[in-house]
């Protein structure tokens, strides 16, 4: 069951923005999103929050200084997604810059598992010799495997993002906006936005130590493409922080100024980096990275973004492109395996859903569960087989039910099910055996029941009203794609009443619609729906600008629909 709400705002607010230059239009989506002063709506890289803020940076930029005068060999360590592929790239570029010897490593996470454990310290140590390992977007919740190091004499530089637990590692030092007594006022930076802040302080230090001046120092700005990639994608809250790291980006992207890398992506997903767009990011160029860190090596994603070799990195966005329609094609089958157990289960009737097959891919399983959430809105767990009779799960949730503590719940209630568990609100990832599939179900169940009530199982849908008709064209378009929306800062949705002309189905799966209203008529799209449409419909909708043979049309995307 979905519910259509519109947003509220202040009119005030409306108005002030308005009176500020901001379009009448934008001025109330804003104010509906609680923005009261133009001043928020800032891109300027000088309005960033300042890297002082964040507990121990200047630490780690004076010993990451030092390290790089007594030519210390770092070797990065970095997680599996385009968060982490984007934070290593980063990495090495900026360190690189500042005269750093740097290298990388990236195990498959289905051998070695997440974060910075022993083993692979073990690895890092046999194949690269370092003397300082850094953690880009995992490490906080590291804590054998940092003792690992600790032991072999290696220090360790956390660069991290995520929640921590209860204890800390004994890292030589922690970067992370989200670890106790950090007062730095954005907790939303992904980890990709954690390590451009390091080379920030970095860059600062050795400024002071007279290594560069304002005339010679590495220029950072040039790494923002990267940064907002890697936020995007992770899907952080858009705060005020983020939206210039994300809108600094898109411009560079936008001028022609991106790395080959990230161009290759664009023009391999048919995007246009011209016309650069938070949802190109997201859905475009950001799955074909991910991809690579599901199925195969996210160490091809990474060089695809450390190399200046515009031919290379051509080679291998096909590359990942190839492993992303790979992908696609797993996911649909094991989405449809998925939906086929459902059946005789009635997710509706329960709070969570946990589903598990033999069959499915470990590097998967995160999409199918986001894709069966959204389907049924409910708090998914989807599991697949991994070694010496543990499963690995991965979980995705829905508002007001915080995944990470639910599944603290879980091993508090019974301390045996869960082997291990580590995530945030929003989703998680889980081992636990193979014969306590159907244990800890119920037990997830339990605590879902306890915590969600009927009207939270309800997805809402929120909107921004009916939209004014002379917006209804490419121009205002264009307006709301050069603003940055995204997890947080929602983009747009419009809801009026259309008269329904015309409905067909598309490939057996989608609607394809002609909608009328005030004389007016648009061509509209409601991807995944089949069902038809009454004569008046109540329709729920995203602009887009339809480009066909030179001319560009106004077109609907629906989100949702029911009868006016």
């Amino acid at each position: 069951m979905t519910r259509i709400t519109t947003r509220s705002y202040q009119f005030r607010d409306a108005e002030f923005l308005r009176q500020g230059g901001i379009h009448p239009v934008l001025a109330r989506l804003y104010a509906a999103r609680g923005l009261k002063d133009v001043r928020e709506l800032t891109s300027d890289l000088n309005a960033l929050i300042a890297p002082a803020g964040m507990r121990q940076i200047d630490a780690a930029a004076s010993y990451l200084a030092d390290a790089i005068v007594a030519r210390k060999r770092m070797v990065i360590v970095a997680d599996y997604d385009c968060d982490g592929a984007t934070a290593c790239a980063v990495a090495l570029r900026g360190l690189r810059a500042m005269g750093a010897n740097v290298d990388f490593i990236v195990p498959n996470r289905f051998e070695y598992g997440y974060g910075l454990t022993p083993e692979i310290v073990e690895l890092t140590v046999r194949e690269k010799s370092p003397d300082i390992i850094v953690t880009v977007d995992n490490g906080i919740a590291s804590i054998d495997g940092v003792d690992e190091a600790n032991r072999r004499g290696i220090d360790v530089v956390v660069t991290d993002h995520h929640l921590p637990g209860d204890r800390l590692p004994t890292a030589r030092v922690i970067v992370n906006p989200n670890q106790p007594e950090c007062g730095f006022p954005s907790k939303n930076l992904a980890g990709v936005g954690v390590m451009f802040y390091v080379l920030l302080a970095l860059r600062a230090e050795l400024r002071q130590r007279g290594i560069f001046d304002a005339g010679n120092q590495p220029r950072l700005d040039a790494l923002l493409d990267l940064v907002a990639l890697g936020t995007v994608a992770d899907v952080v809250k858009l705060d005020a922080n983020n939206r210039i790291l994300v809108a600094q980006g898109l411009k560079r992207m936008r001028a022609g100024r991106m790395h080959a890398g990230i161009a290759a992506l664009f023009r391999v997903a048919g995007r246009e980096a011209r016309r650069a767009t938070p949802f190109d990011l997201g859905f475009a160029v950001g799955p074909r990275l991910n991809a690579a860190g599901r199925l195969s090596d996210m160490s091809l994603g990474i060089e695809c973004l450390v190399t200046d070799d515009e031919d290379r990195a051509w080679e291998i966005a096909q590359q990942l492109d190839a492993i992303n329609r790979d992908r696609r094609t797993i996911e649909a089958d094991m989405q449809e395996t998925a939906l086929a157990l459902l059946d005789s289960l009635d997710p509706k009737q329960s709070a969570t859903i946990s589903v598990f097959d033999e069959s499915w891919h470990q590097g998967v399983i995160g999409i199918v569960a986001s894709r069966i959430k959204d389907k049924f809105y409910r708090p998914t767990i989807t599991f697949a087989p991994g070694d010496n009779g543990l499963i690995k799960g991965s979980g995705r949730s829905i508002n007001g039910f915080h995944l990470r503590d639910a599944l603290d719940l879980v091993s508090k209630h019974a301390p045996s099910l869960i082997e291990k568990f580590g995530g945030h609100s929003m989703a998680a990832g889980l081992t636990i055996r193979a014969e306590n599939f159907e244990a800890f179900s119920a037990a997830f169940e339990a605590v879902g029941r306890d915590q969600l009530t009927q009207s939270q199982l309800e997805r809402v849908l929120e909107t921004d009203g009916p939209l004014e008709e002379d917006c209804f064209t490419p121009q205002f378009i264009q307006l709301l794609d050069s603003q940055v929306w995204g997890q947080g800062f929602a983009p747009p949705v419009f809801c009026d009443e259309f008269r329904v002309l015309s409905q067909r189905v598309l490939k057996d799966r989608h609607l394809k619609l002609l909608l009328e209203k005030n004389g007016s008529r648009y061509d509209a799209i409601w991807f995944g729906s089949t069902e038809a449409l009454p004569d008046r419909a109540r329709v729920a909708y995203r602009l887009d600008a339809n480009e066909f043979n030179g001319v560009t049309r106004v077109q609907l995307m629906v989100e949702h629909a029911e009868a006016a």
